[in-house]
């Protein structure tokens, strides 16, 4: 196996995809794919014409991603942009594709991140913001995922928990970024409701509904991204809070609570607010400490730390931001709005300018950048 010369193909064969019709992130995946499959078959069987070897298996890894991905849209597209309330229809073969990549024989990492990949319809980028690694390091643990389960049966299905995660950061991408899944799974955590009784499940669901009423209200007739503070309640979908709220109620009475109850928790708290000045953030901490206990997540402490400030204060919120890594996702931004709420405008223009330059998406970093402007032209008035 030559693997410098497969790494000095890489981009030439990229260029090909490209040019071929190709967007350069699914270029990049299916030469990804085609390079998984040049390390097991090379070693018998070296090709003539490695360059036209990789491309031939490339381009045939990206048509087959395409029509997966063409066949998932059309699936969404039969999905209501709100979903109905109440049990979830029949399973279908989506919710069992998602149990059989969360194979045992994986590590849950891994299984999460192949399911996203290879059935949620997610890019390697968007999956490695997910799980705050970088791109090249998720290409590699989906790479490994592919190539341990090549050549196992597929007869013993994932866990639940492993399900869960999927469905969870398939909805978050939904919600947030660039890609329109989260009807998608709500869906399919219907389903899985509706087969398994078991109070994550709930938890997740609730979570979902809770956060899916917001969506009318997240963004303005400009397409600007509106705050939770400054979002028009009167737009958020009862409905779905009320369903939500049940939900999390049904799950919280059995005493066994998860990270996804606690997530469910703290935003049927902002929901059963009418105003952002009447949102119980004590009562938020308090959920956020359980949540951190549960799972000591990095941007759980976050999250924490912005609320805090609003409970205690901003210095509070900046001595519990302090405690974590600058490097986290959103921490300068969460800096930038406590240090506003402390008074300092100098600093927190400069970090409203600092956070919108890492943004994860266009919308964060237009917002980012008005909050710096704003800052500045008061500055100079």
């Amino acid at each position: 196996m030559n693997e410098p010369l497969l790494r000095e193909l890489v981009p030439a064969v990229i260029g090909v995809l490209v040019r071929r019709g190709a967007d350069f992130a699914a270029a990049e995946d299916a030469v990804q794919d085609a390079l998984v499959e040049a390390v097991r078959v090379w070693p018998d069987d070296t090709p003539q014409d490695p360059k036209g070897w990789l491309v031939t298996v490339a381009w045939r890894k990206f048509l087959d991603a395409a029509r997966a991905d063409t066949s998932r849209r059309h699936r969404e597209v039969r999905v209501e942009t709100e979903p109905a309330p109440g049990p979830g229809e029949a399973a279908d073969d989506t919710l069992q594709l998602y149990f059989l990549c969360a194979h045992p024989c994986l590590t849950p990492a891994s299984a999460v991140a192949l399911t996203l990949r290879a059935v949620g319809g997610l890019t390697t980028r968007q999956i490695a913001q997910a799980y705050l690694v970088p791109e090249a390091t998720m290409a590699q643990r989906i790479s490994r995922a592919k190539r341990t389960v090549s050549d196992v049966r597929f007869n013993r299905h994932g866990d639940v928990a492993t399900v869960l995660r999927v469905l969870y950061l398939v909805f978050n991408e939904g919600y947030s970024g660039d890609v329109d899944l989260a009807a998608e799974a709500i869906r399919l955590t219907r389903q899985l409701a509706a087969r398994i009784d078991h109070e994550e499940v709930q938890g997740l669901l609730a979570l979902m509904l809770l956060h899916h009423a917001r969506r009318a209200a997240r963004t303005g007739p400009d397409g600007r991204l509106v705050p939770l503070a400054e979002q028009d309640r009167g737009l958020w979908d009862t409905r779905l809070i009320a369903e939500g709220v049940d939900v999390l109620q049904a799950a919280l009475v059995r005493d066994r609570l998860g990270e996804f109850q606690a997530q469910a928790a703290v935003a049927a708290l902002h929901a059963d607010a009418q105003t952002a000045a009447e949102t119980d953030w004590v009562q938020i901490v308090e959920w956020y400490d359980e949540l951190v206990r549960l799972t000591d997540n990095p941007v759980a402490r976050l999250n924490r730390a912005v609320a805090v400030g609003e409970a205690d204060g901003p210095r509070a919120g900046l001595a519990a931001l302090a405690e974590l890594d600058p490097s986290l996702p959103r921490y300068t931004a969460a800096a930038a709005y406590l240090h506003e709420r402390d008074g300092d405008p100098v600093t927190a223009a400069r970090l409203y300018a600092q956070a919108a330059r890492s943004a994860p998406n266009i919308p964060e970093r237009d917002h980012l950048t008005r909050q710096a402007a704003r800052l500045n032209e008061q500055l100079r008035t």
